[in-house]
C-alpha cells in the first residue's frame, strides 16, 4: 500500500511538472529587431507615378504635397518569417492628418493609405 501511493504522488508530480513545462515552452514572446529607417512606395495617381521612398524613424520627411513621420519600423525576429512593421503619422498640407497607424509589409491590402491622390505603402526597414 505504501508502494502505491508512493507511486500515484510520483505520477501526479510528473504529470504536473510536464504540463508546467509544455506551457512555459509554448509561451513565446514575439522578438523585433527595431530599424533606422522605412522604405515606402508612393503613388501619385494624378500624375501616374510610383517611387520608392526611404524615411529616418523620428525625423518628419515631405514628399510632394505629404508631410510624414514615421514613429517606429520593426523587423521580425531574424528566425521567424520576415516581415516587417511600420508606425506613421501622414499629413497632406501641414494640418489635415488622412492617415496614422501600422502597417505591414506583408499586408499591404490591410492597411495602406487610401488617398483620393495617394496610396502609399511600406515595402520594408533598413
Amino acid at each position: 500500500m505504501i508502494c502505491t501511493c508512493n507511486i500515484l504522488g510520483m505520477k501526479k508530480i510528473f504529470l504536473y511538472s510536464l504540463i508546467i513545462g509544455s506551457l512555459c515552452f509554448s509561451i513565446q514572446a514575439d522578438a523585433y529587431v527595431d530599424k533606422q529607417n522605412a522604405v515606402i512606395r508612393i503613388m501619385n495617381k494624378a500624375a501616374g507615378k510610383v517611387q520608392k521612398v526611404t524615411l529616418p524613424v523620428g525625423q518628419e520627411a515631405k514628399y510632394e504635397k505629404l508631410n510624414m513621420l514615421v514613429r517606429a519600423c520593426k523587423q521580425t525576429d531574424p528566425f521567424d518569417a520576415q516581415d516587417f512593421f511600420m508606425f506613421i503619422e501622414i499629413y497632406k498640407d501641414q494640418d489635415n492628418k488622412i492617415f496614422s497607424g501600422w502597417m505591414s509589409a506583408n499586408e499591404p491590402g490591410d492597411n495602406p493609405l487610401q488617398n483620393a491622390d495617394y496610396d502609399l505603402w511600406l515595402v520594408s526597414c533598413e
